[in-house]
């Protein structure tokens, strides 16, 4: 048969997943793409200090499992994960006032995989998640990719509204709620314990699973902690808490916990074999071999340390960068400043020449599940040195002079 005529013939390929055409990529990692050039000051990305990790510590944990028992660390392992590492994870969990045994938590690769299985787990498509608004992108991504309708939640300064969850909780009976409740990404924000035991009684009421993620709690530099949303009467049966050792540790590792009911965790376990088997044997080894040897508290005091200075400089020197009637919030931890421009500004269409002076912030907007704000943005803190962020802020503020002098130019 000729060429021409077999190329007639052949039939077009399907088309893609309806779930991976109608899930967009992801704004923040897009933007850290863009940014990636080493002159640019970036407040666009939610990455930890590098010169901060413990590097040797943690190759110290690599080598000591190489050395001693190479043939384990270096094997296939279980899917729910290593044994002493389940175990260190739990006894931190239980000292920070949730009792927890190894048997209930699941090693996971980062936390995002453990948000990735619960929506596997739980969610047929059209079931309803509800979300705070604004809520983390990569959340959003998921539960897009599972086929499940989000449905945000208004937040205030303090965070998530329970009058409005109990209001929507009842009018759309949803399965899942997704929350940050301390220092919330992107806003920063803590729930008030009252708050938490009122979600926690909500969801009891409502019937509806929670997914508590918890990456920065550990990041506290001032001000007392809130216990987990997992321990107030009526969730304690209904939450999976998600943790992290991205922000501890080094998110290199990609490793992070999942901490469920049982039937729940279960489910999470056979949907982490369809997945990736396990986590990684030799990271996970190696992680429990520093949580073992190494002093954390003492390498976490340096970290809030130094994240107390850097978030000190940002928001320091907001009121200079950003026009006049920006408004801003002081996070007690974490890692991001959420900051709102004056009514009529755009962040996003002001970002190109942000760029252009080479400093980088994320635009708010991509984060909001309902009615974006065009006018809020994301500035992460604890990338740069305060000498940094000091500089950084120079060129954002010459940036937004520039773009509003085009602006009234045009006009």
């Amino acid at each position: 048969m000729p060429d021409a005529i077999l190329a007639d013939a052949l039939t077009p390929v399907p088309e893609l997943a309806a779930r991976a055409a109608r899930t967009g990529s992801s704004p923040v990692r897009d933007i850290l793409a863009l940014t990636a050039r080493p002159e640019v000051i970036s407040f666009a990305g939610g990455l930890p200090a590098p010169e901060l990790f413990d590097a040797a510590g943690i190759a110290d944990a690599f080598g000591h499992v190489l050395a001693e028992d190479p043939r384990r660390a270096l094997q296939y392992s279980t899917s729910e994960g290593d044994p002493a590492l389940r175990a260190a994870v739990a006894a931190r969990s239980t000292a920070r006032g949730l009792p927890t045994e190894a048997d209930d938590v699941l090693v996971t690769t980062g936390s995002q995989q453990g948000l990735s299985l619960l929506a596997t787990a739980l969610l047929e498509p059209g079931d309803v998640v509800l979300v705070e608004d604004p809520c983390y992108l990569a959340a959003l991504q998921i539960f897009s990719l599972a086929g499940a309708r989000v449905v945000p939640v208004p937040t205030d300064d303090e965070g998530l509204d329970p009058a409005a969850l109990d209001e929507i909780a009842a009018r759309e009976r949803p399965k899942l709620l997704y929350i940050i409740p301390t220092f919330q990404n992107p806003t920063g924000r803590t729930l008030t314990a009252e708050r938490r035991a009122a979600v926690a009684g909500i969801a009891a009421r409502r019937g509806l699973w929670i997914a508590e993620d918890d990456p920065y709690g550990e990041l506290r530099f001032e001000g007392d902690p809130v216990s987990w949303v997992a321990s107030f009467p009526g969730a304690e049966d209904r939450t999976a808490l998600l943790g992290s050792f991205s922000k501890i540790m080094a998110p290199g590792l990609r490793l992070g916990t999942l901490r469920a009911p049982a039937a729940l965790r279960r489910a999470c376990v056979i949907a982490k074999q369809a997945a990736d088997l396990h986590t990684s044997t030799v990271d996970q080894a190696a992680a429990a071999r520093y949580l073992t040897v190494a002093d954390l508290e003492a390498h976490l005091g340096r970290v809030r340390d130094a994240y107390r200075e850097r978030r000190d400089a940002l928001v320091g020197g907001l009121s200079a960068a950003l026009p006049e009637g920006s408004r801003w919030n002081r996070p007690a931890g974490g890692m991001f400043v959420w900051a709102t421009l004056p009514e009529g500004y755009d962040a996003t269409a002001l970002l190109p020449e942000v760029v252009r002076h080479d400093v980088a912030y994320v635009p708010g907007a991509p984060f909001f599940a309902g009615t974006p704000d065009p006018t809020a943005v994301r500035l992460s803190f604890v990338t740069h040195s305060p000498a940094e962020i000091g500089e950084g802020l120079v060129r954002l503020k010459t940036a937004l002079e520039t773009a509003l002098k085009g602006t009234r130019r045009e006009g």
